[in-house]
């Protein structure tokens, strides 16, 4: 155990580990040592930063908090905090079935944190951050909360309304990111299309993606989760029309069928998200676009599932994945629909319609082999060199394989001629 050192484990979505990583920043200007995700835990206090998204990610929260306990009982650590979306929804359940834990935050409760240590918040750093992924990527959160209440969805009562971050921080932010190294942003929000709309009344997406990308050292902007009612189409001449804005759009549309899509009041119909497809892919040629779909929703019988199957047959999306229903307390469906689909039924579809997605994500990905891309190398291993391409966003989709017939520097680019595919890899040469 070393003292004056503090562990973070981060959970859940890249917007979680935005947090733990200001969260750091704060740490480390209070005179602590910090690590995060360590492979070895050494410290004398680990904060946990919960996700409470869906069952199984509560899960995994509630068991590494247990594994953590354990280790305290056993002196391996002094102090237990815990933080983030989980303790924010149910922090006084969550006090009386975990007395292991020191202390129980909500998701933004770092002054009263780093007031239990004895510190004082720094306001004067609360637009900087210690970065946790490799030096030449990162995150960039724009907003937080979320104003859509979709029926299924808990991320309202966790995150509150939704507030976006002024763009003159985050263009700050992002200079200060790009002056020490970072080349890719991934630009990440609860809802990407509603920015602004909170602060001056209007969509304002395409403004500051216009904006970042002049920034001297930005070489690439990923854009997640868009919303596709009320859709920004003004973001679109942008990614046509600017070389560092990648042609690629992470936008969850969860179903097609318009008895499905009522229920989950997504307030959106069939009819819309097919033109909403078409306008995507007629302004931005090329562009690769990454959904989430979900099965076993109350009201998807058979032949709403089949509509389902049939919708990703003919939109041929590059990048998806889909989950199953699972409801969740104090959201609408659960007060108001029956979860009468049963859990196998679920599975079953959900491998369906994965098996379905692999076979195009294959298809697609042979589209590639001929060509020579421009890949941004991530890491090196014991037998290739593995990087991305400007449709590929870390963690999430696939990679590029590069033999290692030339040494490359890891966090630069290169040119790459794709030499094979498989549905969730490409192999190339540099």
């Amino acid at each position: 155990m070393r003292k004056n050192k503090i562990d973070i484990i981060s959970l859940g979505c890249s917007k979680n580990l935005v947090d733990s990583e200001h969260l750091l920043r704060q740490l480390q200007a209070a005179g602590y040592s910090v690590a995060h995700n360590a492979k070895r835990i050494d410290g004398e206090t680990v904060v946990v930063n919960t996700c409470g998204f869906i069952a199984d990610a509560q899960q995994e929260s509630i068991d590494t908090i247990l594994r953590l306990g354990q280790a305290k009982r056993e002196g391996k650590i002094r102090n237990l905090f815990v933080m983030g979306c989980l303790s924010e929804r149910f922090r006084a359940d969550l006090i009386e079935a975990l007395p292991e834990v020191d202390r129980m935050y909500g998701k933004f409760d770092w002054k009263t944190m780093l007031a239990d240590l004895g510190q004082a918040y720094r306001d004067d750093l609360a637009n900087e951050r210690c970065l946790t992924t490799p030096p030449h990527y990162c995150y960039l959160k724009i907003s937080e909360g979320c104003n859509r209440f979709c029926a299924f969805c808990a991320i309202p009562l966790i995150t509150g309304r939704h507030t976006s971050v002024p763009m003159p921080l985050l263009l700050d932010e992002v200079q200060r990111l790009a002056a020490g190294g970072v080349k890719e942003f991934n630009i990440i929000a609860q809802d990407l299309s509603s920015y602004g709309l909170d602060l001056e009344g209007r969509m304002m997406l395409p403004e500051l993606i216009d904006r970042m990308a002049d920034i001297e050292g930005v070489e690439w902007i990923r854009l997640h989760y868009a919303y596709p009612t009320q859709f920004p189409y003004d973001i679109l001449p942008v990614m046509a029309s600017r070389d560092n804005v990648c042609s690629y759009l992470d936008i969850a549309l969860q179903h097609i069928s318009d008895k499905v899509l009522t229920n989950m009041r997504r307030h959106i119909s069939r009819q819309e998200t097919l033109d909403l497809l078409s306008r995507l892919r007629h302004e931005v040629p090329g562009i690769h676009i990454r959904t989430t779909l979900m099965v076993g929703f109350p009201g998807e019988g058979e032949q709403e599932f089949e509509e389902l199957m049939d919708f990703v047959r003919e939109a041929r999306f590059e990048r998806m994945g889909a989950f199953a229903y699972s409801e969740e307390n104090g959201t609408w469906a659960a007060s108001n629909l029956s979860d009468d689909t049963p859990q196998e039924v679920k599975q079953e579809r959900l491998q369906q319609l994965m098996a379905l997605q692999e076979g195009i994500s294959l298809e697609i990905q042979e589209q590639k082999v001929g060509q020579t891309l421009r890949v941004l190398v991530d890491r090196e291993e014991d037998e290739y060199y593995i990087g991305r391409t400007q449709w590929d966003s870390p963690e999430v989709d696939p990679e590029v394989l590069i033999t290692k017939d030339k040494p490359l520097t890891v966090g630069e680019f290169t040119q790459v001629r794709i030499t094979q595919a498989m549905p969730f890899e490409l192999l190339g040469v540099s």
